[in-house]
């Protein structure tokens, strides 16, 4: 059994659970409490030393980040890493954009706009990390024109790596119809047989808090 530690609002999770998901791997989420502190604890930094979701665990094989996830469901399958040596190079320097330029940026945005407290809102850190991620979403877009895919003739992880975060409805600066190219890509993955919303694919969401 595949097992993904992860948690519904974790963007990065969900880029590992996706993948998963549309390959048609027998997979089954662990919730990791996030907003308890249970990431931080003793227990889970024996896990992963990093102290991060996602963490898969098959087969005696334990993995943390999402990229690394992504590589292994490519190699077990034969989906999403690229069909050409040529292909498989610029998926990987699609999932370095992302994590570098708009899931490093914009996971960090969401978690200061919407899951602290109003008052704990830093002000003048969302707005440069907004100023940032602009011309990031702009690439994107940008990069989409005249393409279904970044890579390629069919989904890969460069789609699922940089389409992490860019499902979720709280608001942090990112508006799909400004970006008329994300926007009919994002729809065009949604459209993909089995495809989840993050809410949906994992345990945990900010409607599960408020009930607490």
């Amino acid at each position: 059994m595949i097992r993904l530690h992860c948690f519904g609002e974790s963007g990065n999770a969900y880029k590992a659970a996706l993948p998963m998901t549309l390959a048609g791997l027998d997979w089954e989420p662990v919730k990791v409490d996030f907003f308890a502190g249970a990431a931080r604890s003793d227990t889970f930094r024996a896990l992963n030393e990093m102290g991060e979701v996602p963490v898969l665990e098959a087969d005696g094989l334990r993995l943390s980040q999402s990229g690394a996830i992504q590589d292994w469901i490519s190699e077990r399958t034969g989906l999403y890493g690229g069909a050409t040596p040529e292909e498989k190079r610029e998926v990987l320097r699609w999932v370095l954009w992302d994590n570098h330029k708009l899931s490093g940026q914009a996971g960090a945005l969401r978690f200061l706009m919407n899951f602290l407290p109003p008052e704990k809102r830093p002000e003048q850190v969302i707005q440069w990390l907004q100023g940032r991620l602009a011309p990031t979403y702009a690439t994107l877009d940008r990069a989409l024109a005249g393409r279904d895919w970044l890579v390629g003739d069919g989904p890969t992880n460069a789609d699922f790596s940089c389409c992490g975060y860019l499902y979720y409805p709280e608001p942090f600066g990112f508006d799909r119809a400004a970006h008329p190219h994300i926007d009919r890509w994002l729809d065009r993955i949604a459209a993909l047989p089995g495809w989840k919303h993050p809410y949906d694919l994992m345990p945990g969401s900010p409607a599960d808090r408020a009930d607490r």
